[in-house]
């Protein structure tokens, strides 16, 4: 019931976004595109899926180490899940895989995911700090969007870096949270800290898995600033640093599906002063494609990971049944 609602909310928004704006032009945007920027904008999937399954390689023990091959259709096949499903119900699937794959504890098998999760917000968060402190508008709006932006990332960093700090924050959550969310922030809390002592024993290790979570998203928003280049716009790198941080943070909303409608209407809103409406909806497009092309590269390989899914979520009910 969720999913429905949240895929009508973003055809409103969508459906308000295109009454208003030149359809006509929409199309024109892309007929005039350039081919060569517009296949390497999109090609860019390629390497960043690659790039992340190496990165997931690194995630797991060297005892339970998964294959290139099975990172990239893991990957993959979570993209699909995580567009069908909601609450992220791919990186859930991809924890129960890693457990069965690698002969992890489940509890540790989501460790990694919810360290990979916050790795990945938390570089989107640094990028997009990095890239409004050199924003040339300053008026009250980014001024208060960069105070939050930075206090996220202080806070991501506390969280993962000081496991007294962290402990408070999840205690404080189960006091004020209503009481369906508790008992999540509470297996969320031990996974935390499960997942704060398996990294920090090799700090090395550590460095590794964040340096390349950095470069992941900076190769992310290079992609996004590749789609202006082939709709034959322009815009500072510098300051697509700081306008498509926001505009992904915006689609994270659990409004929308898959964040279509407050991403396009964001990346609208954002891109203003640097190009039409036309053109920043054809964006919007382009940013969804980021997330719909690895899904139907993962479309093969789901079948074996929903029957890993299954028989998770089976155990996980059989255990439940027997506590009762």
């Amino acid at each position: 019931m969720k999913r429905l609602i949240s895929i009508l909310v973003s055809g409103l928004i969508l459906a308000a976004i295109y009454w208003q704006i030149d359809f006509a032009g929409l199309i024109q945007v892309f007929r005039n595109s350039n081919p060569v920027w517009m296949a390497v904008s999109l090609g860019m999937v390629v390497p960043i899926t690659l790039i992340t399954a190496w990165r997931l390689q690194q995630l797991m023990p060297v005892s339970g180490r998964l294959g290139f091959g099975e990172a990239n259709t893991l990957i993959l096949a979570a993209s699909v899940l995580n567009m069908v499903l909601p609450s992220k119900m791919g990186d859930i699937a991809k924890a129960y895989f890693m457990r069965d794959r690698g002969h992890l504890s489940g509890s540790l098998a989501l460790s990694l995911v919810v360290f990979e999760k916050a790795c990945d917000m938390l570089s989107l968060l640094l990028w997009c700090a990095f890239g409004l402190l050199l924003y040339p508008r300053h008026d009250w709006l980014f001024g208060l969007m960069t105070i939050c932006v930075a206090t996220g990332l202080v806070l991501g960093i506390l969280l993962l870096s000081f496991p007294r700090f962290a402990r408070l924050f999840f205690r404080l959550g189960q006091i004020i949270a209503p009481k369906a969310l508790r008992a999540k922030l509470g297996k969320l809390s031990y996974s935390w800290q499960e997942m704060h002592d398996y990294f920090w024993r090799d700090k090395r290790h550590l460095l590794v898995i964040v340096v390349t979570s950095i470069a992941i998203w900076l190769l992310h928003l290079l992609q996004i600033w590749l789609f202006i280049l082939a709709l034959n716009a322009w815009v500072p790198f510098l300051v697509n640093l700081a306008l498509s941080p926001l505009a992904i943070l915006a689609g994270l909303l659990p409004l929308t599906f898959a964040g279509v409608g407050t991403r396009d209407a964001a990346l609208i809103a954002f891109y203003q002063p640097y190009f039409d409406a036309p053109t920043a909806a054809a964006l919007g497009l382009l940013c969804t494609s980021r997330y719909l092309l690895p899904a139907i590269g993962g479309i093969p390989f789901l079948n074996h990971y929903l029957a890993t899914l299954n028989t998770a979520q089976r155990q996980s009910g059989d255990s439940q049944a027997r506590e009762r």
